[in-house]
């Protein structure tokens, strides 16, 4: 299980670089004036970014939460995977994206949330299904979906630093040339954090676990092979919230080029199921 202690303090870290960027950007507009309120304004963010971070990622996909009613197979299955796992049922939500996809998301078990897009849910076998969804429970189970969803809080903030850089109030001449280049520095900025702050290893232990609770390894790497192919076939534009969130997903969303390839955070998907299929008693 991920070193819960490691989590908290990436995701101190966060907080800090975020703060340190507000602040700088306070300095440089207006001095002291300045620095003082960046320092209201970046103990806002942090709040807004701790308790509102899942439904920034929610939003991104233009998700929506769903009754028992609407989704009965769903609810069955996640219930009886969060009974197995010992954790509270999280909320269950749907996102209309074509690409089949599904993430974790929230500050901690009790306020999880997981997200399937309808086009997860019409590809995938229901055991394939239940793969996938034990694998998003793993990620409640072992509180990595904290820094997961501020490190998306995060890098939003700072996509939307980068996008409005022109309306900071820094005059002319020199000025605008670091408006230039807070355009161009504050996106990759974004996507460094998020490498720093997600470890790649957590999909591998994600999937072991998730195979673990079902007992079927190979289910979770059909459904990823499966995946993969959709993920290819209608793949999600990395600007915006979605470039911040996707290292949500269970498999990368974007094509590995451009901003794409800055905000890959997922291990091969080969890779995953060959160790899948090891686990299984599969030799390679």
């Amino acid at each position: 299980m991920p070193n819960v202690h490691g989590n908290v303090l990436r995701t101190a870290i966060l907080f800090a670089a975020v703060a340190s960027l507000i602040l700088a950007a306070g300095a440089a507009a207006d001095g002291v004036a300045g620095v003082l309120a960046a320092v209201v304004l970046a103990f806002g963010v942090c709040v807004l970014i701790y308790f509102w971070s899942d439904r920034i990622a929610l939003s991104a996909m233009r998700s929506r939460p769903v009754s028992e009613w609407e989704y009965p197979q769903l609810y069955r299955l996640v219930r009886e995977l969060s009974s197995a796992a010992r954790t509270p049922v999280p909320r269950l939500y749907i996102s209309p994206a074509i690409q089949p996809n599904a993430f974790a998301t929230g500050r901690n078990r009790r306020q999880a949330a997981i997200c399937c897009t309808e086009g997860i849910l019409r590809l995938l076998d229901p055991d394939e299904l239940r793969g996938v969804l034990s694998h998003e429970l793993s990620h409640v189970q072992s509180r990595d979906i904290l820094v997961s969803s501020v490190a998306a809080g995060v890098a939003t903030v700072i996509t939307f630093l980068a996008s409005f850089a022109w309306l900071l109030p820094f005059g002319r001449g020199s000025g605008r040339l670091l408006k230039v280049l807070l355009m161009m520095v504050l996106g990759p900025l974004a996507a460094l954090l998020i490498q720093v702050a997600i470890a790649r290893t957590r999909e591998y232990q994600a999937d072991s676990a998730g195979a673990l609770l079902t007992g079927d390894p190979l289910a979770l790497a059909r459904a990823l092979r499966k995946i993969e192919l959709g993920t290819a076939a209608y793949p999600l534009a990395a600007t915006g919230q979605l470039a911040a969130a996707g290292h949500l997903m269970i498999v990368g969303p974007f094509r590995r080029t451009g901003l794409g390839r800055l905000f890959s955070t997922h291990p091969p998907v080969a890779e995953r199921v060959r160790r899948l299929e090891s686990l299984a008693g599969i030799p390679r």
